[in-house]
């Protein structure tokens, strides 16, 4: 029987690996393994030097790399350190050029600095600060799926997010987008799998639809 492919899922900023709970593919084909954010070493930590730090977690050859929003940022900063069989990136980016208007006046005018990461990382728990039963609900999500809240890696993520500097798209990434994303509209990406009505939050609300796309990516 053939090997199954070593599929390595990397969650969004501040996301856990959970956020993949509900993407299945088929076990006698594929392996998945799961990566989680690592504190960086210092505040000036390069992305490259970063993304170095998970050569030694991934413990297959030729893998695929997976990730969300800026965990697709990160795969795409490993596979030019390791050699990879495909780069599969959601509601993310393939270079600074897809980054919209509207972040890159965050990053130029020098405003994501008053983020209040401080602030996220002294609450441990959302729900209690939503009264309001909907409210309430998005704060248990919060607190399942955004369960980084380390000050240290938020401003250093956040810093490294928009100030992502890549030009050149490598050949073997591969890009799935919602047609309704929030944080990196549509209008702004080139050369995607679009899903309709997709949100940055689709890798859980789109779950089955992603799944079977990444299954018919692989098996080609």
């Amino acid at each position: 029987m053939e090997d199954k492919i070593h599929i390595y899922f990397m969650p969004g900023l501040a996301a856990s690996s959970k956020i993949f709970e509900y993407i299945h593919v088929a076990d006698d084909k594929f392996e998945s393994h799961y990566l989680e954010w690592l504190e960086p070493s210092n505040k000036n930590e390069s992305l490259s030097s970063y993304a170095s730090k998970y050569i030694e977690l991934i413990k297959h050859e030729q893998v695929v790399l997976i990730g969300v929003s800026f965990g697709g940022i990160l795969v795409q900063e490993i596979s030019k350190l390791i050699s990879v069989r495909k780069v599969i990136i959601i509601s993310s980016i393939k270079s600074a050029n897809e980054m919209p208007k509207r972040l890159k006046l965050l990053r130029s005018s020098g405003a994501y600095k008053f983020f209040p990461t401080k602030q996220i990382a002294k609450i441990d728990d959302f729900s209690k600060y939503n009264f309001h039963p909907n409210l309430k609900k998005k704060g248990e999500l919060y607190n399942k799926y955004l369960s980084i809240r380390n000050e240290k890696y938020l401003n250093w993520a956040l810093h490294n997010a928009l100030f992502w500097s890549n030009k050149s798209i490598q050949a073997n990434v591969i890009h799935i987008h919602g047609t309704k994303d929030e944080i990196f509209p549509i209008k702004y990406v080139k050369d995607c799998i679009s899903i309709e009505g997709g949100t940055h939050a689709m890798i859980i609300i789109k779950a089955k639809n992603i799944s079977a796309i990444i299954e018919k990516l692989l098996l080609v």
